[in-house]
């Protein structure tokens, strides 16, 4: 079993940032990447982005491209998000999710078998 924890999300206004983390546990050594997810009201949870423990490689939503960064931390089994200049549109609820089945693609939800309890960011115009 792995454990995720999510933190750090909150209110902020149109243009500002945010990071999330998320603190994995148990046996996070099967799990090949580390994904982040979100859902908007209404709407269908969508991957965000993602970034492998080993090489660090990432992968990201279009829409978020060159505001967000996924990085990690091997030795503390953490990974982050940093979220810049925010758009209203990005409120949701931000998932952290771990990845081990391989059969599917990195940016499919199948894929990911264990996940966090999620945490608000709401972006106020």
């Amino acid at each position: 079993q792995v454990q995720l924890v999510e933190s750090g999300g909150g209110l902020v206004q149109a243009g500002g940032s945010l990071i999330l983390s998320c603190a994995a546990s148990g046996r996070t050594v099967n799990m090949y990447q580390m994904g982040w997810f979100r859902q908007a009201p209404g709407k269908e949870r969508e991957f965000v982005a993602a970034i492998s423990w080993i090489g660090g490689v990432t992968y990201y939503k279009d829409s978020v491209k060159g505001r967000f960064t996924i990085s990690r931390d091997n030795a503390k089994n953490t990974v982050y998000l940093q979220m810049n200049s925010l758009k209203p549109e990005d409120t949701a609820i931000y998932y952290c999710a771990a990845r081990s089945n391989l059969a599917m693609g990195v940016m499919t939800e199948g894929s990911y078998g264990f996940w966090g309890q999620g945490t608000q960011v709401t972006v106020s115009s």
